[in-house]
């Protein structure tokens, strides 16, 4: 697996609670992980990121970690279809941050399209899934 030039590390509370969120009811796949210290490469597509256990290995502690984590950030994870993400969300009874939106964004001349949702991981973290729903000419 190539790795993209920029792959966000996020520094989660529980290991095994975060890699049960993100594989089982986000759909990633893990790269590789080491368990002994709290950490996984996972990857969605061609999305790509990292969780961390705190405290465990090291740590890049630059303030307090206070839940939520990763205030004034979101994550934007561009897929084929949200549906199958949408379902085991509402399976497992996990709330979603923003209900799902059609929004379209200018972009030159033209407005792309995306169908998407926002949820929270389990420290808090925002993920913002999308689905490209093409392009169309401004008017």
């Amino acid at each position: 697996m190539i790795s993209n030039a920029l792959v966000p590390e996020l520094s989660v509370s529980d290991f095994a609670k975060s890699l049960d969120f993100y594989t089982r009811i986000l759909n990633f796949s893990v790269a590789y992980k080491r368990e002994e210290e709290g950490f996984a490469l996972l990857f969605h597509g061609e999305a790509q990121l990292m969780i961390d256990e705190i405290g465990k290995g090291r740590t890049w502690k630059t303030g307090e970690f206070e839940h939520p984590l990763g205030r004034g950030m979101n994550l934007q994870i561009a897929v084929k279809n949200i549906e199958p993400l949408l379902a085991n969300l509402k399976e497992n009874n996990i709330p979603l941050f923003m209900e799902t939106e059609e929004k379209w964004y200018r972009k030159g001349d033209v407005e792309v399209g995306n169908r998407q949702f926002l949820v929270q991981d389990p420290d808090g973290y925002l993920l913002r899934f999308t689905e490209d729903m093409g392009e169309r000419q401004i008017k």
